[in-house]
């Protein structure tokens, strides 16, 4: 492979990484197939390396690309930078072209880049055109502003719900609080702490360290939406994308596989305080460039994690010992709850007629999926049906309905059948 970029400011190629590409409709969240992409050195166009098109289910093959030594991005001290950067072009019949440039690939883990085409209108053809700047552990951005970690609630209208809910859907202004030409974005609750993850932390860290840094993530959004933090102020979205205020959310940037898998594990979890209704708003820096006492250090939590802490010793090192794990018993905009046990072969009743129902629907979206009978039966089509949808959705493919894959349908349902209603 020509090595013309290995790598951006005088990195060596000495790793692979993985890439796979999942298109769909921005207006119906239906795959789209037989999308082109392109795939080229970021600042290099003429330097095509691949050429990939969508299946039915919107998605590329995986791809493999070069990558700095996964080192770079397990050393606190090095300097270099720890990926490599990849320019996507993407077309479909009947949408807007898009332009994604700095797709981010580290070594030893799976990139994926989520990709949402508008549909074209008549004799139009604008390209959308995203550049994604550098991840925050290797570029400079403005420290966060300390606040108080738990708000008070004896202002009139400050705390506005009375149980802490996961949203379906959170706004995220992308710029500073005050700048009114900054746009608005409508982001699901959950791909929005994978995007924020991805930009904020290596994926190439160890698991727990990223379970405790996806925690204070989720934390921290948590008590913006409970607490109507900008709303308060007369502001019209949840949380912004400065660092300075919140966390680093990029628009059209990929994820990555091992920060997806707990996300999806943990997405209805938040941090709190003996005695103290409202999630904690957990602050944290990089502990590198950035020092903050009292709050978690991003490499110091990964050097916990090569010790073998788990995640709420890590958490409880930075925050204190009675910090604890809670979870939220309301998911919004899903039609109904988590059965509380794992659904597998053998199971049957009213919550496995409901699951079979919904993975019909998406199957009608992603044929790939087969149709499956609904009798309530937990019965071995339905377990390949369950095992095909972990496999399309990046989840771990057990056949076994858990608390991450029951929500993962449940969400996947909602988009493709359009329940989901934008207030």
């Amino acid at each position: 492979m020509n090595q013309v970029n290995m790598m951006q400011n005088g990195n060596t190629a000495g790793g692979k990484g993985r890439l796979q590409i999942n298109v769909t409709s921005e207006i119906t969240s239906y795959p789209v197939s037989e999308a082109e992409i392109s795939i080229s050195y970021t600042g290099i166009p003429e330097s095509q390396l691949e050429r990939l098109k969508t299946d039915s289910s919107g998605q590329t093959e995986t791809v493999e690309l070069d990558a700095p030594p996964v080192e770079y991005s397990l050393d606190e001290q090095n300097d270099r930078q720890p990926y490599s950067e990849y320019t996507l072009d993407i077309s479909a019949p009947g949408y807007q072209p898009m332009s994604i440039a700095g797709t981010e690939i580290l070594a030893d883990v799976k990139a994926i880049q989520n990709v949402r085409l508008k549909p074209s209108a008549e004799g139009t053809e604008e390209e959308e055109v995203f550049v994604i700047p550098a991840h925050t552990l290797y570029a400079e951005y403005p420290p966060k502003i300390a606040e108080e970690e738990i708000k008070p609630v004896n202002e009139t209208g400050e705390i506005v719900l009375s149980r802490v809910v996961i949203p379906e859907y959170i706004v995220v202004h992308d710029g500073s609080p005050r700048d009114s030409t900054a746009k608005n974005y409508y982001v699901r609750y959950r791909d929005y702490i994978k995007n924020v993850a991805s930009s904020e932390i290596y994926a190439t860290w160890p698991a727990d360290t990223i379970r405790a840094n996806v925690l204070a993530i989720m934390s921290f959004t948590l008590n913006r939406v409970y607490t109507e933090w900008y709303r308060n102020k007369g502001y019209d979205f949840t949380i912004t994308s400065s660092t300075a205020f919140d966390h680093k959310w990029i628009p059209e940037r990929n994820i990555y596989d091992s920060i997806s898998v707990i996300v999806d594990e943990l997405f209805s979890n938040y941090l709190s305080r003996p005695n103290v209704r409202q999630p904690i708003l957990t602050q944290y820096c990089d502990g590198r460039q950035v020092t903050c006492p009292n709050w978690m250090t991003q490499w110091g939590s990964k050097s916990l994690g090569d010790q073998g802490y788990s995640a709420i010793e890590i958490l409880r090192y930075f925050y204190g010992d009675n910090m604890y794990i809670n979870m939220a018993q309301e998911i919004s905009g899903i039609p109904a709850s988590w059965p509380g046990y794992t659904l597998e072969v053998g199971s049957s009743g009213d919550k496995v007629r409901q699951m079979q129902e919904q993975l019909n629907v998406i199957a009608g979206a992603y044929p790939a999926l087969p149709k499956i009978s609904v009798d309530g039966i937990y019965g071995p089509a339905t377990e390949e049906a369950v095992k095909k949808f972990q496999d399309v959705f990046d989840l771990p493919v057990t056949g076994k309905v858990d608390y991450a894959t029951w929500y993962k349908i449940s969400g996947i349902y909602v988009g493709v059948s359009r329940i989901a209603e934008l207030v």
